[in-house]
């Protein structure tokens, strides 16, 4: 499956079947949010949420993949990612892009 954020696939003409999204919900383990909170007072890159957004951005964009495939789509393209908190101590990514067939 070819995914793209482009509104093409370079040398491929493409006709739209519709938009495809995958989401997931993730919250934080909170021996993860502990040592978190001790690394903000010193500062830094908070690596165990780094972690934990690279596994949402992966399953949602599994879970668009899927969607897309069912539909028999060949790539999918303008692909954008929207992050947002749903709830304290909760995170969704979203995914979602144009799921298209080559011609």
């Amino acid at each position: 499956m070819t995914i793209v954020t482009t509104d093409y696939v370079t040398d491929r003409e493409v006709e739209t079947i519709e938009v495809v999204k995958g989401s997931m919900i993730q919250s934080k383990h909170i021996g993860r949010d502990i040592m978190s909170g001790l690394k903000a007072i010193v500062g830094g890159e908070l690596g165990a949420y780094t972690e934990m957004l690279n596994e949402a951005r992966a399953i949602a964009t599994k879970r668009m993949v899927e969607e897309a495939e069912a539909l028999g789509a060949d790539a999918i393209i303008n692909v954008r990612y929207a992050t947002s908190a749903v709830m304290q101590g909760a995170a969704e990514v979203l995914v979602y892009g144009t799921a298209v067939r080559y011609r």
